[in-house]
């Protein structure tokens, strides 16, 4: 028989999935998250942690300052453009309420223990999955024989005419009626770039996807609750 503190787990993990899925779907579809997806998932975790308040109780109430930490964590990441997503930030926000304790769930996670927030270590495991982005793209572009360091690693080539219809950044732009390549595109009229380049005969050129971050936060929320803190697991495999 399922316990009630196993119960409210298995509750907080296919509440985090269902919405964390939907907000990928939109994502990708249109690059933009309702802000009501976090307002329930803010909800449901308010609800279960006065359920297991009064019903289980904390067996170290002392976590539960990691909730608004983790919250003024993500905020001063996102003032930093470290996080660029005003969707993301929430999404993280929402979920450090959702999981405040390390859940445990039959034998998972497989690796117990960590000292971390288990919101932290959802964070930390998505930025770990994001890192593969750059690889996937690499590998991309030597089956395309299109290889070029550092391009390589951060986009690809696109005519322009479709990249105005697709959601990317120019990886490159005019500068002095030089074109120059750009490691970090901020915001910028990326149409008035692409116009530059069309008026110089130029029509392909390297853009870099703007890859949904919700995708890779989606994979490190199921990957924490199944494996726990890579880091973590990583460190007590090989010390």
């Amino acid at each position: 028989m399922i316990e009630t503190l196993e119960l409210l787990n298995i509750i907080r993990f296919f509440t985090g999935i269902l919405i964390l899925l939907y907000a990928s779907y939109t994502d990708i579809k249109s690059r933009q998250a309702s802000n009501k997806l976090w307002l329930i998932m803010g909800f449901i975790a308010v609800i279960l942690l006065i359920f297991q308040y009064y019903n289980v109780g904390f067996e170290n109430p002392y976590y539960l300052i990691f909730i608004p930490i983790m919250i003024g964590i993500v905020y001063l990441l996102f003032q930093m453009r470290i996080i660029f997503g005003g969707a993301d930030a929430k999404a993280l926000m929402a979920v450090a309420l959702l999981v405040p304790f390390e859940p445990s769930i039959a034998e998972f996670p497989i690796c117990k223990g960590s000292f971390m927030p288990f919101s932290w270590s959802i964070f930390q495991n998505s930025l770990i999955i994001f890192l593969f982005i750059p690889l996937s793209l690499c590998l991309f572009n030597i089956l395309k024989r299109d290889f070029k360091f550092p391009n390589a690693f951060l986009g690809y080539k696109m005519n322009i005419s479709l990249a105005r219809k697709k959601f990317v950044w120019p990886l490159e732009r005019i500068v002095d009626g030089k074109r120059k390549f750009v490691y970090m595109p901020k915001e910028f009229d990326a149409s008035a770039e692409f116009d530059k380049f069309e008026k110089k005969g130029i029509t392909e050129i390297w853009v870099t996807p703007k890859v949904p971050f919700m995708i890779p936060l989606l994979i490190g929320f199921i990957v924490t609750f199944i494996i726990g803190d890579i880091l973590f697991y990583l460190m007590n495999s090989f010390i």
